[in-house]
């Protein structure tokens, strides 16, 4: 199986040498190619170029040839932090953050995380399957290529299990790039309360063994965070993780100066997430460590938070990664055009700065650099084909409509 795409108004995010990610200064420059071609063969790219020494000859007669007039190709998206994995929606608590209650506030009542735990104990695999599947094709439609998801509505070892072995069970189902990341960290059960050593205990001698031996988790994750894990469970539970082979992927920074960057950059961390409270001495650990910053726009929106200070981190020379965190509770939304959007308006990132950041930086952030978040020679051919677009950044600028026109997944047109 072969595709042919011609007459492509502009090939955008092109590489031909493919770097692990972009940083600082460089990542407000992405390289294109106007007028292009593409050609795919199996699920690879295997070559591009330019129209003008298109030769329709050199190609298998019998490829798939899609004309491209007008239109842009993309990578498809990554996105490398979700929770879309969950039992039932919580706009009750949405409601409850109009009126003013805190996140913090929501929490401690048995609300939030909590309530989607207790939820998850009753709902079968079957039904968790289903409507994941649903939000999967959604956000393949709106041109996401790649998805991370986490457990961390279980919060029990049986409920957590059944997380993820859904997530199992969706990498064999959606043509989508998935990675499972294990969370019974998230938040601390009601029960624990008081004594939050014990949970920690607990996620660590009996729930990540199991997730070990079962095969469920590329990662590990903890909320490390005020009133939810300190600094001491995060290093204890990195260092077990580690042991069974689960890099670090951690919540850090969301509602407070926490501790959690330097604690994810001390264990390599593949990413740190959120960061809404990052200054001088988490930007100073994050430099020159393999630790990806990831900034969650959609929750600090939803949350009506402060903002991390993406600017600021992007100038000290640090590379910067933008995921959805896809959730029912702070970030009901999985559409990565929006996030593109939101990097721009409240980031205030550049178009190239905001494309690097949710393809190529987002890739390294789930351990997958080498086989997306661009297009280049023999990646993975995950791409998307827009409608007809004046520029690329129209992409961001043009907020509120899918812009996705063609999917392109492993190689096979998936959405259209």
């Amino acid at each position: 199986m072969s595709i042919l795409i011609k007459n492509i108004k502009e090939l955008i995010q092109v590489e031909q040498q493919p770097k692990k990610w972009i940083c600082g200064k460089d990542m407000a420059t992405i390289e294109t190619i106007k007028d292009a071609w593409l050609f795919i063969k199996g699920e690879r790219i295997e070559r591009f170029g330019e129209m003008k020494v298109f030769n329709l000859n050199e190609f298998p007669e019998d490829a798939q040839l899609i004309d491209a007039s007008g239109k842009m190709v993309f990578p498809s998206f990554v996105d490398s932090h979700t929770h879309l994995v969950y039992p039932a929606s919580r706009e009750i608590e949405y409601i409850d953050k109009i009126k003013g209650l805190s996140y913090e506030e929501i929490a401690k009542r048995g609300g939030g995380i909590l309530n989607s735990a207790k939820k998850m104990q009753d709902i079968s695999e079957e039904e968790l399957v289903g409507s994941a599947m649903q939000r999967l094709e959604e956000i393949i439609s709106y041109g996401t290529g790649a998805v991370e998801i986490k457990s961390g509505y279980g919060l029990t070892t049986e409920s957590e299990l059944k997380m993820l072995r859904v997530i199992k069970r969706l990498k064999a189902l959606s043509p989508l790039t998935i990675k499972s990341t294990f969370l019974g960290a998230h938040s601390i059960p009601l029960e624990f309360r008081g004594d939050q050593t014990k949970y920690v205990d607990l996620v660590i001698n009996k729930m990540l063994p199991k997730v070990a031996d079962e095969g469920l988790a590329n990662f590990i994750d903890v909320f490390c965070d005020t009133g939810f894990f300190t600094v001491e469970d995060t290093d204890r539970i990195l260092e077990a993780g580690l042991k069974y082979g689960l890099r670090g992927k951690i919540h850090a920074n969301e509602l407070d100066f926490s501790g959690g960057i330097q604690v994810g950059v001390k264990h390599n961390a593949l990413s740190v997430d959120h960061l809404e409270f990052t200054g001088d001495a988490e930007i100073e650990a994050l430099l020159n460590s393999q630790t990806m910053p990831t900034i969650l726009p959609g929750a600090a929106f939803f949350l009506n938070m402060i903002y991390s200070p993406a600017r600021k981190m992007i100038d000290a020379g640090l590379p910067v990664a933008l995921a959805s965190d896809f959730n029912p509770g702070s970030s009901p939304s999985g559409n990565m055009q929006l996030i593109l959007s939101m990097a721009c308006i409240l980031y205030k990132l550049l178009p190239e700065e905001a494309i690097n950041a949710t393809t190529i930086n987002t890739a390294y952030a789930m351990g997958l650099s080498e086989e997306l978040g661009s297009i280049a020679v023999d990646k993975r051919a995950n791409l998307f084909i827009t409608t007809e677009l004046p520029t690329y950044e129209f992409m961001p600028y043009y907020y509120g409509t899918n812009k996705v026109d063609t999917a392109i997944l492993n190689g096979k047109v998936v959405s259209q």
